[in-house]
């Protein structure tokens, strides 16, 4: 592929507006909750889901309060135990005292993201521990495929479907070999507009639970990666045989120029972070204590929404069924502080001019939030200057720089000057790269890309102080 072909990738409509959610939340709530687990077994009675005072309100307000647009909710763990009332298996809400086997968490959880105006998404664990046909090959995969076609079906619109590549073995000794493509079909057919997440062709894994990405974090990457989480050997063999390399989710480096030199197969598959605002991934009362602080957030916020990916933070509800208050008073701290930081764009009191502008992209459309306008160089011109310049000298301490994704990702470094002194140096920005620096005091910000494929784009830039 020339490099005009590889600047032209772009994301599928569904992976763009998965793009624009930027920060949502995880859930994870099921029978680990009531027996203290991580990964249960299977084995704990349905009898044990028993939350006292369960509110999804809650937990979609609380999310809301820390300016995330989405949940996923664990609607089945490792252990098996449904958080929906599936016909398919006895193990779920139906057989518990909650609600005298009558509550649907699935249902509950959906129709508060909707009245909130949140999106909900699902992630199901291929890895049933409970389930006697888990290991069987087909059989065990029909049973899936019927979970999974409850979930698409019965609660509204599903913005991800979250798959993890657990693969243990069943109660006869044998490992599942799952049904990858069957079970995108089910969901391309019933939830065409949600993304598949991890296991899946859309979004991939960052390649850690610790709440950062690369300091260049591409979207273009070889398209061996979308097989990466689920498959044992992780390899792909090189094009001239003589030796192969493992491609992982956690290289370093996966969409350089020489990290995709001679792939005959690039695709747009952008990053998730995920982490957990606790130590765990299930609520256990004795990390009350041991929650991220502010400043923990606010790094993992910058160093993965601020990077070109999106942030999926994990809080887990306690046995009441509801976040836990600290948890709670976290969330609103850093809606806080992020609400603060990005109220007032001080961009829109500039003008802007660029050292080179193809007709009818000029650099004025970086100032506006209409996302069909951007500016972009001539074509082959791959350094570029645009620079925006205030009436007077102002204070700020943040730019935030977006590429126009339907052309592609392309800006591969760049500096940030004000009046005429770096104060900032980046790799790629893709759909949004916030640049975080001391406050200064300047009247032209110049943002200058040094190096990009074919020609550079940005859609829009942003200044706060």
């Amino acid at each position: 592929m020339n490099i005009q072909q590889i600047a032209s990738i772009a994301p599928s409509p569904r992976q763009l507006a998965w793009q624009k959610m930027e920060f949502y939340a995880f859930a994870h709530f099921g029978m680990n909750t009531f027996t203290g687990s991580e990964w249960g077994d299977g084995s704990a009675p349905a009898s044990l889901f028993a939350p006292s005072d369960f509110d999804a309100n809650q937990w979609v307000q609380c999310v809301k309060s820390a300016g995330m647009k989405g949940l996923i909710l664990t609607c089945k763990h490792h252990d098996g135990f449904c958080l929906w009332p599936s016909q398919y298996t006895d193990y779920s809400v139906k057989n518990s005292p909650w609600k005298d086997g009558k509550g649907d968490v699935v249902q509950e959880v959906s129709q508060a993201c909707k009245r909130h105006g949140i999106a909900f998404g699902v992630y199901l664990s291929p890895w049933d521990r409970h389930e006697a046909t888990y290991g069987q090959g087909e059989a065990y995969n029909t049973f899936y495929k019927n979970q999974l076609r409850e979930l698409a079906s019965n609660y509204g619109d599903i913005f991800c479907f979250w798959f993890d590549g657990a693969c243990g073995e069943g109660a006869n000794g044998k490992k599942q070999v799952y049904d990858w493509e069957g079970y995108y079909s089910i969901i391309r057919q019933l939830q065409p507009n949600a993304v598949i997440s991890v296991c899946g062709p859309d979004v991939r894994w960052c390649g850690n639970e610790a709440g950062v990405c690369r300091t260049s974090e591409w979207s273009v990457v070889p398209a061996a990666l979308q097989d990466a989480e689920r498959t044992a050997e992780k390899s792909q063999k090189e094009d001239d045989g003589k030796f192969s390399r493992k491609i992982t989710s956690c290289d370093e480096d996966l969409g350089s120029r020489k990290a995709i030199d001679g792939c005959e197969s690039l695709v747009w598959y952008p990053a998730e972070v995920d982490t957990s605002i606790r130590v765990g991934w299930f609520y256990h009362p004795e990390q009350d204590t041991e929650l991220r602080s502010l400043e923990e957030l606010k790094e993992i916020y910058y160093n993965s929404v601020g990077a070109n990916a999106c942030l999926l933070l994990n809080i887990p509800p306690d046995t009441r069924g509801r976040f836990a208050q600290p948890d709670v008073l976290r969330l609103q701290e850093l809606g806080e502080y992020l609400g603060r930081t990005f109220s007032n764009n001080l961009a829109i009191h500039g003008t802007a001019w660029a050292t080179d502008s193809l007709q009818g992209y000029c650099p004025c459309n970086v100032l506006s939030c209409e996302e069909h306008l951007f500016w972009q160089p001539t074509p082959g011109q791959e350094q570029a200057k645009l620079t925006l310049e205030f009436p007077q000298p102002i204070s700020f301490s943040h730019v935030v720089l977006k590429e126009h994704l339907p052309s592609g990702q392309r800006i591969e470094a760049f500096r940030l000057l004000a009046d005429g002194k770096e104060i900032f140096s980046g790799t790629v920005v893709g759909y949004q790269r916030i640049c975080r620096f001391s406050p200064v005091t300047a009247q032209r910000i110049t943002i200058d890309i040094t190096e990009s494929r074919f020609c550079p784009t940005l859609q829009q830039v942003c200044v706060y102080s």
